[in-house]
């Protein structure tokens, strides 16, 4: 009786295992497997992998002719959008309004997902969970492949609605007219072929807080969001920022305090890292930030002075303080110029 049971209960075993093969093929792969290679301040767990700021990347190379990207959107009431392109191939623009997207390629592969947040909406909560917008990747199913090691130099950019590229595409402060894949961090980053952090919060500077509950600059730094801590900086290679345009109603005392104490903060987590200090576009607190870069005399932190990159008549805002998606092309080429032969010695010494 006994040897009847143990080989029903093998035979049992074979027919699982025979299916499992089958099932292997729809297999969850969870947000914090390897195969999934994060750019950007993704908070990872094995349940969920979640992102709060526009310009957030996601790479996976897979096998077969599709795979299914998994969301949560239970406490969502403004949907990210996202590009997904397969292989190079083009964009295409997703609203994560569902909990699954299909992800389809010609042939069999293997193949390559770059997956692309192009806005987090700054109006809604996005800081304090549940939140109410923001990407929230619950896994990957489909037949995934193990990543190649990438060395890149590490790029981190931060800042407001400008790095988030708000009104980058048109002159409406919605999803729709942003694009933080259009803005300057990640032209910067494809160019350069860096890793990129890019993390633009709307109405954010170092005294003024966010919209959607973002806290200050400084209160921010080293999150993803409200209890979950970002991944370090130590490692970055060149460090952007740019914050003071919506300082303005501070005066110089109070800013330059502000300041100096961000961009203290900024070198204690990157103690190797370039950091480009950019006079903000609008020319807001510009002689203050080059004061306090001058005081710091440090010789990796620089003033960059963008007075004249852009031109409000050559069409290259849209509205008073955003640029356009010409005008931050503009802005990559000219940090482009600045950090292309430092960055290379720099990465390969």
């Amino acid at each position: 009786m006994r040897r009847a049971a143990l080989i029903a209960a093998v035979a049992a075993g074979l027919v699982m295992g025979a299916v499992q093969p089958v099932a292997a093929s729809g297999d969850l792969v969870r947000p914090d497997d390897r195969r999934l290679a994060y750019e950007g301040h993704w908070g990872r767990t094995a349940e969920a992998a979640v992102t709060v700021t526009s310009g957030s990347r996601l790479g996976f190379r897979f096998t077969g002719d599709s795979v299914h990207a998994l969301f949560d959107v239970s406490s969502i009431t403004v949907p990210a959008q996202i590009h997904v392109s397969v292989d190079g191939g083009p964009k295409r623009l997703y609203a994560v309004d569902r909990e699954d997207i299909e992800i389809t390629a010609a042939g069999r592969g293997p193949h390559r997902v770059e997956l692309s947040v192009k806005d987090v909406f700054s109006r809604a909560n996005r800081w304090t969970p549940p939140l109410e917008t923001g990407v929230v990747l619950t896994g990957v199913r489909g037949r995934l492949l193990p990543q190649r090691p990438v060395h890149e130099p590490r790029f981190a950019f931060y800042g407001d609605s400008v790095t988030q590229g708000v009104m980058a595409l048109c002159e409406v402060n919605t999803s729709d007219c942003a694009d933080g894949t259009a803005a300057y961090p990640t032209l910067v980053a494809d160019a350069l072929h860096a890793s990129l952090t890019q993390v633009g919060f709307g109405r954010q500077g170092v005294l003024r807080t966010g919209n959607g509950g973002v806290p200050t600059a400084s209160d921010a730094y080293g999150w993803n969001y409200a209890g979950s801590r970002a991944d370090s900086d130590r490692h970055a290679d060149v460090i952007v920022v740019n914050q003071g345009t919506n300082d303005t109603a501070w005066g110089p005392a109070e800013f330059r305090a502000a300041y100096r104490a961000y961009l203290d903060e900024l070198r204690a987590a990157a103690p190797h890292a370039r950091i480009l200090a950019l006079r903000p576009l609008t020319g807001a607190h510009a002689d203050d930030i080059a004061a306090v870069v001058a005081e710091l005399a440090d010789r990796r932190v620089e003033f960059v002075d963008t007075s004249g990159w852009l031109s409000p008549a050559e069409g290259d805002f849209n509205g008073d303080v955003h640029p356009s998606a010409q005008g931050h092309r503009k802005v990559a080429d000219r940090l482009i110029a600045l950090l292309e032969g430092a960055v290379s010695h720099d990465h390969h010494a």
